[in-house]
């Protein structure tokens, strides 16, 4: 019998009567049959749309009830309402109900009254229905986010993971937590790979928008390329491949590793046609070069020298990466970047030119505005070679330290390496280092017993380093474009007699230390701070001090000549108040830029085949211009057999040396008499 004739036998009008547990989704089971309740109609599940007047099934079940409490038909063992909709909003309640209309619609099918097949039947569809919508429910779980207590666990962890992401990439925090501790405990020139790219630097400084902008690649138009730390790979440059450059592991020596590049044949030739083309004096021949071999990292860094020169900033940057790029291609698959124990020794040509890459990139990188990616590089430089440290960078690190704010950094280089490296007899390690004292202790941020001992230490090595180098303070406060006192000024110590009474190779040093490091003076707590004791100085000169006898004999005992890397670095840096000071015996010989002042003890590998030369057919101008190579030999394929003559081409070498020192004093000499004016009374006002 249908539902209607039900209806009209009970005597009951459409949407009176309440809710059935079919018309709720609910399966009767046994129950309904000892109730005596109607079977369900012919040709309908249990789970069929409702007749009734209730148009929304779940309009009956209460919000509340259906989030924090399960219904009152989940107590039967044999209910089947599925759990997405005692879980779900009331938002996507809609949504399920059609879900479920479209659902049952499907599969429904047509019973013969059997209540086991009908059970059967009801329970398939809410399998179905379960199965389906698990996945949306887990969806719905972690974007709802339920107070149920496995959802409050995950969202704690997510918040949890989030607040200790913050507090490691929050610098201000490092000190206080345990990855400060593990960076305090880590080996000194350890380099970090994260700080070799500029780009990260640039986020924290201005955000990814700003530096990316709309430079990040789609999807679509993404190459691959190999991935490198030094350097990223641009789509502009010319696709990479085997240049012939490898890197050999030699030996391991207490658990130090010493590296070397190695030139294969096919690379060797490529080098004699760039020696070719250094010689011609003319660059279009290294682009030509360049062309056949994009990658060949000595052209690479003379051009780059070249569009410096031609304030093509931007090219040369460009062109140093891309040998950076290059030699990075050949590392060892044993050779860390990170690690601080590989070694590359800088007598051997092949290695000369990762050092030259490293250092001038590391420069562009300063003028760009990254400094604590340049102080990155700089340790990297160092950790190649730090016994002899062929650039010299530790006339560099200090500034970098002071730029990038790592006052830690330069007090623990300090305190671990004056005891064998007496880096407090270097200018600029003798006044940078109390001036990150003085940073630290202006720190709020730190406990205050700590400052304070910061303080003092800066109190104290100040003093010395005025002591130890007077002619640095004059020079400073000239650039930084502070008038001193009276006393000061009228002093003798601090005068121009120490200025000029101080040896050649101290003038280099302190020249390059204020040209470079002024700018960091300029702050008024910073001279405020240097003021004071300066007149405690003058009290200690006054009173005839033994530390300041004892510092004017150091002064005159030592610096007397500087080593062959100082004079490198200051050719590489290119300060002008440095290279003036260079002595004539290093401005005389020419610098190429991919080989500036080679070691005299280099460890060659290979030489370049000699080549026949008729300098009888040559004119004298052309033979000047070729002398002012590197490589010129004046006997070009004559060879000696004794003593003797190799002794007079010895002496006809500096012979003709010496005559280019006279031929470019000539030049910068000559001086062109005006013609006289027409105004002249005594001029003829005739030209013949």
């Amino acid at each position: 019998m249908s539902r209607r004739a039900l209806r009209r036998l009970r005597g009951e009008q459409r949407g009176q009567e309440g809710p059935g547990l079919g018309e709720l989704g609910l399966d009767p089971g046994p129950e309904r049959a000892r109730e005596g309740g109607p079977p369900p109609a012919p040709g309908k599940g249990p789970r069929g749309p409702p007749r009734a007047g209730v148009s929304n099934r779940f309009e009956l079940i209460p919000a509340e009830e259906s989030e924090d409490e399960p219904a009152a038909g989940e107590e039967r063992p044999d209910t089947r309402l599925s759990e997405q909709d005692t879980a779900g909003g009331s938002k996507d309640r809609s949504k399920d109900r059609s879900k479920d209309r479209s659902k049952e619609g499907a599969v429904t099918e047509e019973t013969d009254g059997d209540g086991q097949r009908e059970g059967q039947e009801a329970e398939q569809p809410d399998q179905t229905l379960a199965t389906s919508n698990k996945p949306r429910k887990k969806k719905k779980k972690r974007k709802t986010k339920k107070n149920s207590a496995g959802e409050t666990v995950e969202d704690n962890d997510l918040e949890d993971i989030d607040s200790l992401l913050e507090r490691i990439e929050d610098p201000r925090l490092a000190p206080q937590s345990q990855g400060g501790i593990t960076a305090d405990t880590r080996p000194l020139l350890y380099v970090e790979h994260r700080n070799l790219n500029p780009e990260n630097e640039l986020k924290r400084y201005f955000g990814a928008r700003a530096v990316l902008g709309d430079q990040r690649p789609r999807q679509r138009q993404r190459q691959y390329v190999r991935s490198m730390w030094l350097t990223a790979p641009k789509n502009t440059w010319p696709r990479y491949s085997k240049t012939g450059i490898t890197m050999q592991l030699l030996d391991t020596r207490r658990g130090v590793q010493h590296f070397t590049f190695e030139h294969h044949r096919e690379y060797q030739q490529v080098q004699f046609k760039f020696l070719d083309a250094v010689e011609s004096m003319d660059p279009n021949n290294i682009v030509l070069l360049l062309q056949m071999n994009p990658y060949h990292v000595d052209s690479l860094l003379q051009l780059s020298d070249v569009c410096r020169m031609q304030e093509d900033q931007e090219m040369a940057r460009d062109l140093i990466e891309r040998a950076l790029y290059s030699l990075e291609c050949a590392f060892h698959p044993v050779f860390s970047l990170t690690s601080g124990t590989c070694r590359l020794d800088y007598r051997r040509p092949e290695n000369r030119a990762f050092f030259l890459a490293l250092f001038k990139h590391l420069m562009f990188l300063e003028k760009r505005g990254c400094p604590r990616t340049a102080l990155e590089f700089c340790k990297l430089i160092l950790s190649l070679d730090p016994e002899n440290d062929p650039l010299c960078v530790l006339l560099l690190i200090d500034f970098l330290s002071l730029r990038a704010r790592e006052y830690t950094f330069l007090t623990r280089l300090f305190q671990e390496w004056e005891s064998h490296r007496n880096l407090s007899q270097l200018p600029n390690f003798a006044f940078s280092v109390p001036l990150a004292y003085f940073f630290l202790s202006q720190q709020e941020e730190r406990p205050e017993l700590e400052r304070s001992q910061a303080r003092e230490r800066a109190a104290r090595l100040i003093q010395l380093a005025l002591i130890m180098f007077p002619s640095v303070l004059m020079p400073l406060l000239d650039h930084c474009s502070v008038q001193p006192d009276a006393r000061v000024a009228s002093h003798p110590f601090f005068g121009l007699n120490a200025q000029i009474s101080q040896s050649p190779a101290l003038n280099q040093l302190t020249s390059l230390y204020v040209g470079r490091t002024h700018a960091l003076w300029k702050d008024p707590a910073v001279m405020a701070w240097l003021e004071p004791h300066v007149h405690e100085v003058l009290h200690m000169v006054e009173a005839q001090d033994t530390l300041v006898q004892e510092a004017e004999h150091k002064r005159k005992i030592r610096y007397q000549s500087a080593p062959r890397n100082i004079y490198r670095h200051i050719i590489l840096s290119e300060m002008r108040e440095a290279t003036a000071a260079l002595p004539l015996e290093v401005t005389s010989q020419p610098v190429m830029g991919f080989d500036p002042l080679p070691p005299l003890d280099s460890v060659v590998s290979y030489t370049r085949p000699e080549r026949t030369s008729h300098p009888s057919n040559e004119s004298t101008l052309s033979l000047f211009f070729r002398s002012l190579l590197p490589n010129f030999n004046l006997q070009g394929d004559i060879r000696h057999d004794g003593d003797d003559e190799a002794g007079a081409a010895q002496d006809l070498n500096q012979g003709v040396n010496r005559l280019m020192a006279a031929m470019r004093d000539m030049l910068a000499n000559i001086q062109f008499q005006e013609p006289p004016r027409d105004d002249n009374p005594e001029g003829d006002g005739d030209w013949d």
